[in-house]
């Protein structure tokens, strides 16, 4: 009978994720809240009793779900940036710039933050204060969708897209990269707690699994990208050239494809797996294909983000944050509110590319979400860190207070910020393009 039960409770509340962004699109209140509030009261409901509910007593699936949930996401990312990126095109790299601050400067300013402010300041273990540094630092590219990009724009090829809005474009990005890129610290949390000191572990940590994994799995996604969207839009024979018929899936089968590609070589899938989608984006630029293949890779990730979080509210209603004590608050409060605004503050200190107000919004919206579950389960399958009950009620409650605040306030900020775009307080890079543009039309 509570299987039954538990059908009928899915089914509504997906009936329910169908139609809450309609409802809620005004409104200063995001699906992601009422999710979780839904999860909550199925896990004080009756039926809930005797039901392992907590990520502790079933790490594998929640491993596995969240990974998936991740990297469908990550597709959908990739696939949704119009900005172009290329080897070949060195000023493209310019472009990007917002992005290379947050995820150079922004993201270990963070993990250091987390890490320092749990071991120094609460007497948190070190590995367990550096594994909650890198499972708390990026940003989710999951439950961050009020603040991305809206999905893949298609224009003429010799037109700049997705320009005005670097502050999405900013958020899109980071979120997109930073997943691949805080695994590497998730590692060294891993290895200061079964290996020990830094200094048996430190040098080859740093040239294999800080940059030889990383430009593995950067490799691998632009190959896999470069050769599924050359068979896509012009293979040889036609039932290979995929775009022509419209076919969606291509999309699931990149992700599974490049991220088992690059983990089977020793690479970070979750890095190829973006490159792939950013690879595949630039094959074909004006084509309709992408929109297709990002359609499916949302609703997807919409039913995927659906189980996460309703299982995340169920856990908060079966005991998920008894373990939480005033340091997993002042490390909640601490990374929404002081250690990622600062840090994306400090990352933006001397470029002109974005205004005062802009740089605020993009420090201040680091979501957590579905990566740091994901982080924090891969962890504690690999080692043990103690007070695993603590860990995983600290990072709970940061979720949760991340998924309050962020989705409460995303809908007002980004409309005051779109209120002010044509204000005198633009960025120096916005003015510069309107000058270029009128010095173009005018000769």
């Amino acid at each position: 009978m509570t299987s039954d039960a538990f059908y009928l409770i899915i089914g509504l509340a997906l009936l329910i994720a169908m139609v809450l962004p309609t409802l809620l699109h005004r409104l200063p209140l995001s699906p992601p809240i009422i999710l979780v509030l839904i999860g909550v009261v199925l896990g004080v409901l009756p039926i809930s009793n005797g039901i392992p509910a907590l990520p502790s007593q079933h790490p594998e699936v929640t491993e596995h779900l969240t990974e998936m949930t991740v990297l469908i996401a990550l597709m959908g990312v990739g696939l949704a940036i119009d900005r172009g990126l290329s080897l070949r095109r060195p000023k493209s790299w310019r472009t990007w710039s917002s992005a290379w601050r947050l995820l150079g400067i922004a993201m270990p300013l963070s993990i250091a933050g987390v890490a320092l402010l749990g071991w120094v300041g609460l007497g948190v273990g070190p590995a367990a204060a550096l594994l909650l540094g890198a499972a708390l630092a990026p940003t989710d590219p999951v439950l961050a969708s009020d603040v991305q990009v809206e999905g893949p724009t298609v224009e003429a090829e010799d037109q700049e897209v997705d320009e005005d809005d670097e502050v999405r474009f900013a958020l899109t990005s980071e979120a997109g990269l930073n997943d691949g890129l805080a695994f590497p610290f998730v590692y060294a949390a891993i290895f200061l707690a079964t290996i020990g000191p830094v200094s048996e572990w430190g040098i080859s940590w740093l040239t294999w699994d800080l940059v030889g994994k990383v430009v593995i799995g950067a490799a691998i996604g632009v190959l896999s990208g470069w050769l599924l969207g050359k068979v896509s839009f012009r293979g040889p024979h036609q039932s290979l050239r995929v775009a022509e018929t419209g076919e969606p899936l291509m999309a699931v089968a990149a992700v599974l494809l490049s991220y088992g590609v690059a983990e089977v070589v020793g690479g970070y899938g979750f890095l190829a797996v973006f490159c792939t989608a950013l690879t595949i984006r630039a094959a074909e630029r004006t084509s309709q294909y992408h929109e297709t293949m990002h359609g499916v890779v949302e609703r997807l990730e919409r039913l995927l983000t659906l189980l996460v979080l309703l299982f995340l509210g169920f856990a908060l209603g079966n005991g998920l944050l008894d373990a939480v004590d005033w340091r997993s608050v002042v490390i909640a409060v601490g990374i929404v509110f002081v250690i990622r605004p600062l840090s994306g503050l400090i990352a933006f200190v001397g470029t002109g590319r974005l205004n005062w107000r802009e740089r605020l919004v993009v420090s201040s919206f680091g979501v957590r979400g579905v990566g740091s579950i994901y982080y924090l389960a891969y962890a504690t399958n690999q080692a043990d860190f103690g007070e695993e009950s603590w860990l995983w009620g600290t990072v709970g409650l940061t979720i949760t207070l991340s998924v309050l605040v962020h989705g409460i306030s995303a809908t007002p900020v980004m409309n005051w910020l779109d209120s002010h775009r044509e204000g005198p307080d633009r960025s120096d890079e916005t003015r510069f393009r309107e000058r270029t543009q009128g010095a173009t039309q005018s000769g």
